[in-house]
Protein backbone atom coordinates (compact mmCIF):
# COMPACT_ATOMS: atom_id res chain seq x y z
CA UNK A 1 0.00 0.00 0.00
CA UNK A 2 1.54 3.34 -1.02
CA UNK A 3 2.11 5.53 1.99
CA UNK A 4 4.40 8.24 3.24
CA UNK A 5 4.04 6.88 6.73
CA UNK A 6 6.44 4.24 8.00
CA UNK A 7 5.16 4.01 11.55
CA UNK A 8 2.43 1.73 12.81
CA UNK A 9 -0.03 4.55 13.52
CA UNK A 10 -0.73 5.03 9.82
CA UNK A 11 -1.36 8.71 10.33
CA UNK A 12 -1.46 9.61 6.62
CA UNK A 13 -1.70 8.08 3.17
CA UNK A 14 -0.47 9.46 -0.14
CA UNK A 15 -1.76 8.01 -3.41
CA UNK A 16 -1.16 8.66 -7.09
CA UNK A 17 -3.71 6.88 -9.30
CA UNK A 18 -3.15 6.93 -13.07
CA UNK A 19 -5.71 7.63 -15.76
CA UNK A 20 -6.63 4.57 -17.79
CA UNK A 21 -7.95 3.75 -21.23
CA UNK A 22 -10.04 0.60 -21.46
CA UNK A 23 -11.40 -1.67 -24.20
CA UNK A 24 -8.60 -0.75 -26.66
CA UNK A 25 -10.85 -1.46 -29.62
CA UNK A 26 -11.87 -5.14 -29.58
CA UNK A 27 -10.91 -6.06 -25.99
CA UNK A 28 -14.27 -4.94 -24.59
CA UNK A 29 -14.41 -5.06 -20.76
CA UNK A 30 -11.20 -7.12 -20.74
CA UNK A 31 -8.09 -4.97 -21.29
CA UNK A 32 -6.84 -1.50 -20.43
CA UNK A 33 -3.67 0.52 -20.17
CA UNK A 34 -2.48 3.08 -17.64
CA UNK A 35 -1.50 6.56 -18.83
CA UNK A 36 1.02 8.91 -17.27
CA UNK A 37 -1.28 11.50 -15.74
CA UNK A 38 -2.81 11.11 -12.33
CA UNK A 39 -5.14 12.04 -9.55
CA UNK A 40 -2.97 12.56 -6.47
CA UNK A 41 -4.45 12.34 -2.99
CA UNK A 42 -3.02 13.10 0.43
CA UNK A 43 -5.26 11.89 3.27
CA UNK A 44 -4.89 12.56 6.99
CA UNK A 45 -7.14 11.85 9.98
CA UNK A 46 -9.19 14.86 11.05
CA UNK A 47 -12.05 15.92 13.30
CA UNK A 48 -14.38 16.11 10.31
CA UNK A 49 -14.32 15.41 6.59
CA UNK A 50 -12.87 18.10 4.33
CA UNK A 51 -11.48 18.36 0.81
CA UNK A 52 -9.07 20.81 -0.79
CA UNK A 53 -8.96 20.29 -4.55
CA UNK A 54 -6.85 21.67 -7.37
CA UNK A 55 -6.29 20.88 -11.03
CA UNK A 56 -8.76 19.63 -13.61
CA UNK A 57 -12.47 19.53 -12.68
CA UNK A 58 -11.66 21.06 -9.30
CA UNK A 59 -15.30 21.86 -8.51
CA UNK A 60 -16.28 18.20 -8.85
CA UNK A 61 -13.24 16.93 -6.97
CA UNK A 62 -13.75 19.40 -4.14
CA UNK A 63 -17.49 18.92 -3.64
CA UNK A 64 -17.87 17.24 -0.26
CA UNK A 65 -21.45 16.00 -0.76
CA UNK A 66 -21.88 12.70 -2.62
CA UNK A 67 -18.14 12.40 -3.26
CA UNK A 68 -17.26 9.12 -4.97
CA UNK A 69 -13.98 8.66 -3.07
CA UNK A 70 -15.53 9.29 0.33
CA UNK A 71 -18.70 7.35 -0.42
CA UNK A 72 -16.61 4.31 -1.35
CA UNK A 73 -14.43 4.77 1.73
CA UNK A 74 -17.49 4.83 3.99
CA UNK A 75 -19.16 1.85 2.26
CA UNK A 76 -16.11 -0.40 2.54
CA UNK A 77 -15.51 0.42 6.19
CA UNK A 78 -19.18 -0.07 7.05
CA UNK A 79 -19.29 -3.43 5.25
CA UNK A 80 -16.14 -4.51 7.12
CA UNK A 81 -17.53 -3.37 10.48
CA UNK A 82 -14.66 -0.94 11.05
CA UNK A 83 -14.67 2.48 12.70
CA UNK A 84 -15.06 5.43 10.35
CA UNK A 85 -12.16 7.87 10.67
CA UNK A 86 -12.94 11.36 9.27
CA UNK A 87 -10.33 12.47 6.75
CA UNK A 88 -8.90 15.70 5.41
CA UNK A 89 -8.15 15.17 1.71
CA UNK A 90 -5.89 17.19 -0.56
CA UNK A 91 -6.62 16.31 -4.17
CA UNK A 92 -4.62 17.35 -7.23
CA UNK A 93 -6.34 15.99 -10.32
CA UNK A 94 -5.21 15.73 -13.94
CA UNK A 95 -7.75 13.10 -15.10
CA UNK A 96 -10.73 14.33 -17.18
CA UNK A 97 -13.92 13.32 -15.41
CA UNK A 98 -16.71 11.55 -17.30
CA UNK A 99 -14.74 11.30 -20.55
CA UNK A 100 -13.57 7.70 -20.75
CA UNK A 101 -10.26 8.11 -18.94
CA UNK A 102 -10.95 5.94 -15.91
CA UNK A 103 -11.82 8.72 -13.46
CA UNK A 104 -14.49 6.67 -11.66
CA UNK A 105 -12.23 3.61 -11.32
CA UNK A 106 -9.47 5.80 -9.90
CA UNK A 107 -11.89 7.39 -7.42
CA UNK A 108 -13.31 4.06 -6.30
CA UNK A 109 -9.84 2.57 -5.91
CA UNK A 110 -8.80 5.60 -3.89
CA UNK A 111 -11.75 5.11 -1.55
CA UNK A 112 -10.97 1.41 -1.18
CA UNK A 113 -7.28 2.11 -0.55
CA UNK A 114 -8.20 4.64 2.13
CA UNK A 115 -10.52 2.13 3.80
CA UNK A 116 -7.88 -0.62 3.69
CA UNK A 117 -5.26 1.73 5.14
CA UNK A 118 -7.21 3.52 7.87
CA UNK A 119 -9.45 0.52 8.61
CA UNK A 120 -6.42 -1.77 8.85
CA UNK A 121 -7.92 -4.30 6.44
CA UNK A 122 -5.57 -6.99 5.21
CA UNK A 123 -6.72 -7.02 1.62
CA UNK A 124 -4.73 -8.44 -1.29
CA UNK A 125 -4.36 -6.77 -4.67
CA UNK A 126 -6.92 -9.23 -6.05
CA UNK A 127 -9.44 -8.19 -3.39
CA UNK A 128 -8.84 -4.48 -3.95
CA UNK A 129 -9.15 -4.73 -7.72
CA UNK A 130 -12.10 -7.10 -7.33
CA UNK A 131 -13.99 -4.69 -5.07
CA UNK A 132 -13.39 -1.81 -7.46
CA UNK A 133 -14.38 -3.98 -10.42
CA UNK A 134 -17.60 -5.05 -8.72
CA UNK A 135 -18.50 -1.40 -8.20
CA UNK A 136 -17.46 -0.50 -11.78
CA UNK A 137 -19.21 -3.60 -13.22
CA UNK A 138 -16.07 -4.43 -15.24
CA UNK A 139 -12.44 -5.08 -14.28
CA UNK A 140 -10.41 -3.40 -17.02
CA UNK A 141 -9.97 0.19 -15.76
CA UNK A 142 -9.56 -0.88 -12.15
CA UNK A 143 -6.85 -3.43 -12.93
CA UNK A 144 -4.78 -1.04 -15.06
CA UNK A 145 -5.16 1.79 -12.54
CA UNK A 146 -4.06 -0.34 -9.60
CA UNK A 147 -1.36 -2.41 -11.32
CA UNK A 148 -0.06 -0.08 -14.03
CA UNK A 149 1.08 -0.98 -17.55
CA UNK A 150 -1.21 -2.95 -19.82
CA UNK A 151 -3.57 -5.36 -18.07
CA UNK A 152 -5.94 -8.12 -19.07
CA UNK A 153 -8.52 -8.92 -16.40
CA UNK A 154 -11.61 -10.91 -15.58
CA UNK A 155 -13.94 -11.13 -12.60
CA UNK A 156 -14.41 -14.29 -10.56
CA UNK A 157 -17.41 -15.52 -8.62
CA UNK A 158 -15.54 -14.77 -5.39
CA UNK A 159 -15.56 -11.00 -6.20
CA UNK A 160 -11.84 -11.09 -6.79
CA UNK A 161 -10.16 -10.28 -10.07
CA UNK A 162 -7.69 -12.33 -12.08
CA UNK A 163 -5.25 -9.90 -13.63
CA UNK A 164 -2.35 -10.39 -16.04
CA UNK A 165 0.07 -7.45 -16.23
CA UNK A 166 1.97 -6.91 -19.46
CA UNK A 167 5.00 -4.72 -20.12
CA UNK A 168 4.60 -3.62 -23.74
CA UNK A 169 7.70 -4.11 -25.88
CA UNK A 170 9.14 -0.97 -27.42
CA UNK A 171 7.76 2.54 -27.43
CA UNK A 172 4.04 3.24 -27.73
CA UNK A 173 3.47 7.02 -27.86
CA UNK A 174 -0.16 8.06 -27.50
CA UNK A 175 -2.29 11.09 -28.17
CA UNK A 176 -5.53 11.42 -26.23
CA UNK A 177 -8.25 13.50 -27.90
CA UNK A 178 -10.63 14.82 -25.23
CA UNK A 179 -13.84 16.64 -26.25
CA UNK A 180 -15.52 19.29 -24.14
CA UNK A 181 -18.71 17.33 -23.48
CA UNK A 182 -18.73 14.37 -21.06
CA UNK A 183 -20.55 11.08 -21.65
CA UNK A 184 -21.75 8.76 -18.91
CA UNK A 185 -20.84 5.09 -19.11
CA UNK A 186 -24.51 4.23 -18.53
CA UNK A 187 -25.57 6.20 -21.60
CA UNK A 188 -22.80 4.65 -23.69
CA UNK A 189 -23.87 1.14 -22.63
CA UNK A 190 -27.53 1.71 -23.43
CA UNK A 191 -26.82 1.84 -27.17
CA UNK A 192 -25.19 -1.61 -27.22
CA UNK A 193 -27.16 -4.62 -28.50
CA UNK A 194 -27.96 -7.56 -26.25
CA UNK A 195 -26.82 -10.16 -28.80
CA UNK A 196 -24.09 -10.42 -31.41
CA UNK A 197 -23.50 -12.66 -34.41
CA UNK A 198 -20.93 -15.44 -34.27
CA UNK A 199 -18.94 -13.65 -36.99
CA UNK A 200 -18.70 -10.48 -34.92
CA UNK A 201 -17.72 -12.39 -31.78
CA UNK A 202 -15.04 -14.40 -33.59
CA UNK A 203 -13.62 -11.28 -35.25
CA UNK A 204 -13.27 -9.57 -31.89
CA UNK A 205 -11.57 -12.60 -30.34
CA UNK A 206 -9.11 -12.71 -33.24
CA UNK A 207 -8.40 -8.99 -33.10
CA UNK A 208 -7.99 -9.05 -29.31
CA UNK A 209 -5.36 -11.77 -29.64
CA UNK A 210 -3.59 -9.80 -32.38
CA UNK A 211 -3.68 -6.71 -30.18
CA UNK A 212 -2.01 -8.61 -27.35
CA UNK A 213 0.63 -9.92 -29.75
CA UNK A 214 1.25 -6.41 -31.06
CA UNK A 215 2.06 -5.11 -27.58
CA UNK A 216 4.07 -8.09 -26.38
CA UNK A 217 6.14 -8.35 -29.57
CA UNK A 218 6.41 -4.64 -30.36
CA UNK A 219 4.54 -5.21 -33.66
CA UNK A 220 3.29 -1.76 -34.56
CA UNK A 221 2.35 -3.12 -37.99
CA UNK A 222 -0.41 -5.25 -36.46
CA UNK A 223 -2.20 -2.38 -34.78
CA UNK A 224 -4.18 -1.07 -37.76
CA UNK A 225 -6.18 -4.31 -38.01
CA UNK A 226 -5.94 -5.33 -34.34
CA UNK A 227 -7.89 -2.24 -33.21
CA UNK A 228 -10.91 -3.09 -35.35
CA UNK A 229 -14.00 -3.78 -33.24
CA UNK A 230 -17.55 -5.01 -33.86
CA UNK A 231 -18.84 -5.15 -30.29
CA UNK A 232 -19.12 -1.57 -29.03
CA UNK A 233 -17.48 1.09 -31.21
CA UNK A 234 -19.86 0.88 -34.20
CA UNK A 235 -22.81 1.50 -31.86
CA UNK A 236 -21.14 4.29 -29.89
CA UNK A 237 -19.83 6.26 -32.85
CA UNK A 238 -22.98 8.39 -33.03
CA UNK A 239 -22.37 9.48 -29.42
CA UNK A 240 -18.63 9.91 -29.98
CA UNK A 241 -18.09 11.75 -33.29
CA UNK A 242 -14.35 12.07 -32.69
CA UNK A 243 -13.95 8.32 -33.27
CA UNK A 244 -15.08 7.90 -36.91
CA UNK A 245 -13.28 11.13 -37.76
CA UNK A 246 -9.93 10.07 -36.30
CA UNK A 247 -10.21 6.52 -37.62
CA UNK A 248 -9.92 8.06 -41.10
CA UNK A 249 -6.29 8.96 -40.31
CA UNK A 250 -5.16 5.33 -39.88
CA UNK A 251 -1.94 4.79 -41.78
CA UNK A 252 -1.35 8.49 -42.41
CA UNK A 253 1.10 10.98 -40.88
CA UNK A 254 2.32 8.62 -38.19
CA UNK A 255 -1.15 7.52 -37.02
CA UNK A 256 -1.21 3.75 -36.39
CA UNK A 257 -4.88 3.68 -35.40
CA UNK A 258 -7.52 5.07 -33.07
CA UNK A 259 -9.92 3.60 -30.54
CA UNK A 260 -12.48 4.86 -28.08
CA UNK A 261 -10.96 5.49 -24.68
CA UNK A 262 -13.21 3.40 -22.47
CA UNK A 263 -16.84 4.13 -23.27
CA UNK A 264 -15.86 7.47 -24.83
CA UNK A 265 -16.23 10.20 -25.79
CA UNK A 266 -12.42 10.60 -25.71
CA UNK A 267 -10.37 8.82 -28.37
CA UNK A 268 -6.96 7.23 -27.90
CA UNK A 269 -4.69 7.65 -30.91
CA UNK A 270 -1.70 5.32 -31.27
CA UNK A 271 1.33 6.98 -32.85
CA UNK A 272 4.26 5.62 -34.84
CA UNK A 273 7.33 6.09 -32.60
CA UNK A 274 9.39 6.88 -35.73
CA UNK A 275 7.29 9.94 -36.54
CA UNK A 276 7.60 13.14 -34.52
CA UNK A 277 4.83 13.99 -32.08
CA UNK A 278 4.56 17.46 -33.61
CA UNK A 279 3.78 16.05 -37.05
CA UNK A 280 1.20 13.55 -35.79
CA UNK A 281 -0.45 16.09 -33.50
CA UNK A 282 -0.73 18.63 -36.34
CA UNK A 283 -2.31 16.00 -38.58
CA UNK A 284 -4.90 15.21 -35.92
CA UNK A 285 -5.63 18.87 -35.16
CA UNK A 286 -5.96 19.76 -38.86
CA UNK A 287 -8.25 16.82 -39.58
CA UNK A 288 -10.52 17.67 -36.66
CA UNK A 289 -10.73 21.30 -37.78
CA UNK A 290 -11.59 20.24 -41.34
CA UNK A 291 -14.49 18.26 -39.92
CA UNK A 292 -15.65 21.06 -37.59
CA UNK A 293 -14.72 19.09 -34.49
CA UNK A 294 -12.73 20.25 -31.49
CA UNK A 295 -10.77 18.38 -28.85
CA UNK A 296 -8.00 18.90 -26.35
CA UNK A 297 -5.00 16.88 -27.52
CA UNK A 298 -2.97 15.39 -24.67
CA UNK A 299 0.31 13.61 -25.46
CA UNK A 300 0.77 10.65 -23.14
CA UNK A 301 2.29 7.17 -22.90
CA UNK A 302 1.76 3.83 -21.19
CA UNK A 303 3.03 4.05 -17.62
CA UNK A 304 4.13 1.03 -15.62
CA UNK A 305 3.34 2.89 -12.40
CA UNK A 306 0.03 1.92 -10.85
CA UNK A 307 -1.73 3.14 -7.73
CA UNK A 308 -0.11 0.43 -5.61
CA UNK A 309 3.38 1.73 -6.49
CA UNK A 310 4.87 3.65 -3.54
CA UNK A 311 5.31 7.37 -4.05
Amino acid sequence: MPSKTANSKRSSLALALPATSANLGPAFDAAALAMDFYIKIDARPADQFSITASGRDGEICGKLDDHLILNTYRDVLEAAGRTLTPLALKIANDIPIGKGCGSSAAARLAGIALAVHFGRLRWTDAQIVGEASRREHHPDNASACWMGGLTVARMSAEAEAQVACIRPKGKWPLLLAVPEQALSTEEARRVLPTQYSRADAVTNVQNSMLLLAAFTQGRHDLLSVALEDRIHQPYRSALCPLLPCLQELKGKDGILGAALSGAGPSVLVFLDPNVTLAKARKAVADHLAQNNLAAELLPTRITLRGARTPL
